[in-house]
């Protein structure tokens, strides 16, 4: 049985952390970024952390509330929000031991206004690209500004958090940022238990937003000529968004009225069943920080077809849990082969099997450690030393095992940022910042040999360094 040692939640008890986001999980408009950061919230102030959450007031919300424990405070809209957290982060700034700062497209550059008070960036996706498409040409230049070079200005060597390694990359390739960036990816719930079986039809389901970058018009349009080649095809889509009655057209035009369904938004308990019967699961969007759907997905042992985009190469196993296409060209047969593949009753509950070892390599729990790790690390104040024992640039990172050894003394003598993770009498250490001579000098320190030593790989950084069997390339699930 695989379980990790000493929670660092743990460590953080007692502190007083200020969350900023510009909305709450009861903002009307609230996604994936707000449940990201309220499901680990909620698991920190269940462990004995004060959280205490800034946020814009829509209509209809009260300026404050307590929420699973989070103390939320509410002030100003969507853009005067900015204003009011300043300043109350310059009158208040000190009552906190660290800031978490969410950057949604522009963060809060809280470590102008808070003073030394510990900041840590909370990044899901970069928005260079997204501000044009949203705003005017001059508005969008501000904002471009503000996400890159003023951002980078302000914020510093502080450290950031991004949810997958494609965001990592935006961060340092785009923004420039030149500090630490630690992986902390999004949970998801435990794999479900089969309920219902698959349909005997060739079926696809998604489950998305219905907003122009999720470019469902893409999906569309693929299926029109999939529809022809593969029988019985049916397409079923489950969530709303302003796109809809476009998309509905598009179905409309394309004469795909009998095999695509829009459900709209949809209740858990119906959305489940609609994936529960499914084959496999598509992604057309132009970017993620992270696939949400995909892993959710994967839960109900769904494999993914998708175009390969930032983010979602990082949520799907590309040849293991479904195949990255490189064009919208590409995705009629893309779709076609691997609806042909899941036909074969063995090679579906082969792949099967693999999304749900993989979905289940994620859960809200640990990445509830893992931020938590960076604020202690924060909190710390130890940048300076800390450069001086590793150095390997903080994305590089290399996986130790070890055998015999105790957990609870390895996790004391690492950083909060690396991961140790028991596996019977082994233990898999992530030691991030570390090439392999970096690792071999603090294994020599700490006088411990290693049975493995290797640089991390993408997976590692997501899932962990235990051994993950769900990410080994026998379980193909598209054959190419």
């Amino acid at each position: 049985m695989t379980s990790t040692a000493t929670p660092l939640v743990e460590r953080l008890a007692g502190h007083h952390v200020l969350v900023l986001n510009w909305r709450d999980v009861r903002h009307p408009q609230a996604g994936g970024a707000e449940q990201y950061m309220h499901r680990i919230a909620r698991r920190w102030v269940a462990a004995g952390v004060r959280v205490t959450w800034f946020c814009a007031r829509p209509e209809g919300l009260a300026a404050h509330e307590v929420i699973d424990g989070i103390e939320i405070e509410r002030c100003g809209g969507e853009l005067s929000l900015y204003a009011h957290v300043a300043a109350r982060l310059a009158r208040r700034g000190r009552e906190f031991d660290a800031i978490v700062d969410c950057q949604n497209g522009i963060p809060f550059f809280a470590p102008a206004f808070a003073g030394d008070v510990p900041v840590v960036g909370v990044v899901h996706h970069v928005h260079q690209d997204q501000f044009a498409t949203r705003f005017p040409a001059p508005v969008a230049a501000v904002g471009r500004l503000l996400e890159g070079r003023v951002a980078r200005r302000v914020h510093g060597t502080r450290r950031i958090a991004a949810v997958s390694p494609s965001t990592r990359q935006e961060l340092r390739r785009r923004l420039g940022f030149p500090g630490p960036i630690a992986i902390v990816p999004n949970g998801a719930a435990a794999p479900a238990a089969p309920t219902t079986p698959r349909d005997v039809d060739p079926t696809i389901a998604l489950v998305t937003r219905l907003v122009p970058h999720k470019r469902v018009d893409v999906l569309l349009r693929a299926v029109a000529e999939v529809a022809r080649r593969v029988p019985r095809l049916r397409v079923d889509v489950v969530g709303d968004g302003p796109e809809r009655a476009a998309l509905t057209a598009l179905v409309a035009e394309l004469g795909l009225e009998r095999t695509v369904t829009l459900h709209g938004f949809q209740p858990d308990a119906v959305r489940d069943e609609i994936l529960g019967r499914a084959w496999l699961t598509t992604s057309t969007s132009d970017a993620e920080g992270w696939g949400c759907s995909v892993i959710e997905a994967a839960g109900h042992g769904l494999p993914t077809v998708a175009l390969d985009a930032a983010g979602i190469r990082d949520s799907v196993v590309d040849g293991v849990t479904g195949r990255l296409v490189g064009s919208a060209a590409e995705l009629p047969d893309a779709l076609v082969t691997a609806l042909g593949e899941l036909a074969d009753d063995d090679h579906a509950a082969a792949v099967e099997a693999a999304c749900r070892r993989w979905a289940g390599s994620f859960s809200w729990d640990r990445s509830a450690d893992l931020l938590a790790g960076v604020v202690l690390a924060e909190m710390a104040d130890g940048r300076a030393r800390e450069r001086a024992d590793r150095t390997a640039r903080s994305d590089l990172a290399t996986v130790v095992r070890l055998r015999g050894v105790d957990a609870g003394a390895v996790r004391a003598a690492l950083r909060s940022t690396d991961q140790v993770v028991e596996e019977g009498d082994e233990l898999a250490v992530l030691l991030v910042g570390c090439d392999e001579v970096d690792a071999l000098a603090v294994l020599d320190r700490l006088g411990l040999a290693p049975v493995e030593l290797r640089i991390a790989e993408r997976r590692d950084l997501l899932a962990g360094p235990a051994r993950r069997r769900a990410v080994e390339p026998a379980a193909v699930a598209t054959r190419g």
